[in-house]
């Protein structure tokens, strides 16, 4: 893990969560917030492996933050609880996909919710890059089908031979299907 927020009101609690944190991932670049209005500031500003949060916090009791960390980034988060929260905390969180840790921190316990969340950082990471490329595989369906129908409607040519003129066009020219799309395009705009 390259880079972790660690988030807590307590500064000796940010220092034990930190060590911890530094004997398992060796040398990760740790960052310490004192509060959710200053963590939320430093989860979109860096693209963070792991968030820790130490609840409650001073201005809120750490839930809020953990639902938005999870909802707008891929960094997975982990809670650390006192035990006569951690069974509702954790029926709560487990819904978000949050993990959730109880006090005092049994450190084998610790450590495998580390490699779970490190586990989900990479499959969610994955995952993204996957819909990226899906996303653009249809943005140039979407394209090319612009085209055939500019080349239809403009030239009267039947969808096979429009989609056989861009196919050989872009084969001809060495060039991607959306570079002609949007040639074609421009042409007939």
């Amino acid at each position: 893990m390259d880079k972790i927020l660690v988030v807590s009101t307590a500064a000796k609690g940010a220092e034990a969560l930190s060590s911890l944190l530094r004997q398992i991932g060796g040398n990760a670049d740790i960052t310490i917030s004192v509060s959710g209005s200053d963590a939320r500031g430093k989860v979109l500003d860096l693209n963070l492996d792991l968030v820790l949060i130490n609840a409650p916090l001073l201005d809120e009791s750490g839930v809020e933050l953990a639902r938005m960390i999870v909802e707008e980034t891929l960094s997975p988060v982990i809670m650390v609880v006192r035990s006569d929260f951690f069974t509702d905390l954790q029926s709560q969180m487990e819904q978000y996909g949050v993990l959730v840790v109880e006090k005092p921190i049994i450190r084998e316990l610790f450590v495998q919710t580390v490699g779970i969340s490190h586990s989900l950082r990479r499959r969610l990471v994955g995952m993204q890059l996957e819909n990226d490329r899906l996303q653009k595989k249809i943005d140039e369906i979407k394209l090319v089908d612009q085209a055939k129908w500019a080349l239809m409607s403009n030239l009267g040519m039947e969808e096979a031979q429009a989609h056989k003129y861009i196919e050989k066009q872009a084969m001809d020219q060495r060039k991607s299907r959306s570079e002609i799309a949007n040639g074609i395009l421009r042409t007939y705009r």
